[in-house]
């Protein structure tokens, strides 16, 4: 698997690129170049420079440093979320591919109902209920969210219940808990992997526009989708402003996608044979 991983140029270039902008966003106080909440209203709006590489925004603060200080909010906010709903999702998608019976039939009825509505609403009604705040955000992405996680993982679970190996270990007593754990869980492994990196763009768009409608990080803290949020207040006068963290959201995302696809032609040994 580590030879087919450095084989795929773009699982390798993707995950580079991802570990460098988390590196950024780490080491944002040593690599930002200005203060990305100083103010300088007489300074709004400034050209790009050696000082300013991508120019102030409306109330003269650093563009380019409020990009760098936005990395941890964007891409740690997301990859919370999917920690969370692959948390939730893995024990009862595991659970009800396993268990079968009355468990099944209880966690895919409650797995339906949250999937029939729409997701961005009910992420929307979630927060409205809680209140607007970070923790929230992250709550209501995880409620929706778990859901398909929980059903996608069943599938692969189903796959693997019936194998050789697992009814070996039934026939020889084995207590669930072990095979659980050392046979189901690590065959799903690489079908986990793939899920996150592909649904990891979704959180970070999700919390972008969360925070674009002033219901997710809320100013003056750098985040891209609250960036795009101030910068449409000036979107007449000064279009620019968009452009930097919109560019950034897009790019990240798309990086994501790619290595999600990637990563499930490294993982998956019929996609890597073909």
């Amino acid at each position: 698997m580590t030879k087919r991983l450095f084989q795929n140029r773009t699982a390798v270039t993707t995950i580079i690129i991802v570990i460098i902008v988390a590196l950024i966003g780490i080491f944002a106080p040593i690599i930002a170049p200005n203060d990305p909440y100083e103010t300088n209203i007489i300074n709004k709006f400034a050209e790009y420079s050696i000082q300013y590489p991508l120019g102030t925004d409306q109330l003269g603060r650093c563009v380019l440093s409020r990009l760098i200080y936005g990395i941890r909010p964007t891409l740690g906010l997301a990859t919370l979320t999917m920690f969370g709903t692959i948390g939730i999702g893995a024990v009862l998608g595991i659970m009800a591919g396993y268990f079968r019976g009355v468990v099944e039939e209880v966690i895919m009825r409650v797995v339906d109902v949250m999937l029939s509505f729409p997701s961005q609403i009910m992420v929307f009604a979630v927060v409205a209920l809680l209140g607007v705040s970070v923790q929230n955000v992250i709550i209501a992405n995880v409620f929706i969210k778990w859901a398909w996680y929980a059903r996608m993982i069943r599938t692969g679970v189903m796959q693997y219940r019936d194998r050789n190996f697992v009814q070996f270990s039934r026939c020889v007593g084995m207590p669930e808990r072990f095979i659980l754990f050392r046979h189901l869980l690590p065959s799903i492994t690489s079908d986990l992997v793939v899920l996150a990196s592909l649904d990891i763009g979704w959180a970070i768009i999700n919390i972008s526009t969360l925070s674009f409608l002033s219901l997710g990080v809320q100013a003056p803290t750098p985040e891209w989708g609250a960036m795009l949020n101030e910068a449409k207040e000036v979107l007449t006068s000064n279009p620019v402003q968009m452009i930097a963290p919109g560019v950034a959201i897009v790019a990240l995302v798309c990086c994501f996608n790619l290595m999600g696809d990637a990563l499930r032609d490294v993982l998956d040994p019929k996609e890597a044979g073909q």
